[in-house]
């Protein structure tokens, strides 16, 4: 049996309202992108951004009572939530029972480990962001915006404009 690395420091992470705190050894098992509808539902976004610690090397540092914890029957797979504002804390699954499953953004500080895998992809929706350029939308400040893609007409023709011969 591989003997697991000693930590580098530690990572800590807290839900929206600041009731619950924790703090995992980096660095992180590893980080990964799930595209899954169960992710996609659990979180309300595209996808989610997970790190994967071992258990023993994450800690509740406050706010357990806070935590509260929703199995799904069919899965066996448990995620915890903050009860006050409702932020996914982790998720764990039966086929890893010693590790833990933390949302990536949760985090304060690096864990150790980039988010290079992505779960799920063949759900990936249309309507996610992929990496597409954007630029500025004018008049609103910090706003960005995918042009959308016009197709050029041949010889930059304007349809709606008549030609010589047929006025």
């Amino acid at each position: 049996m591989a003997k697991a690395a000693a930590a580098a420091g530690i990572a800590t992470g807290q839900c929206l309202c600041g009731k619950v705190a924790f703090e995992i050894d980096v660095p992180a098992r590893w980080a990964w992108h799930d595209h899954s509808a169960a992710s996609r539902r659990a979180h309300g976004a595209a996808y989610a951004t997970y790190v994967g610690s071992w258990k023993k090397r994450f800690r509740i540092t406050s706010g357990k009572t806070a935590l509260t914890r929703y199995e799904d029957k069919a899965t066996k797979i448990a995620r915890s939530f903050c009860s006050h504002c409702g932020t996914p804390i982790m998720y764990e699954r039966p086929r890893g029972p010693h590790m833990v499953n933390i949302p990536r953004a949760l985090f304060n500080e690096r864990t150790g480990r980039q988010p290079l895998y992505h779960i799920a992809i063949e759900e990936l929706q249309e309507w996610a962001y992929t990496g597409e350029p954007l630029v500025p939308l004018k008049g609103f400040p910090g706003v960005v915006w995918q042009r959308s893609k016009r197709k050029k007409r041949a010889g930059g023709d304007d349809p709606f404009e008549l030609g010589r011969e047929e006025m």
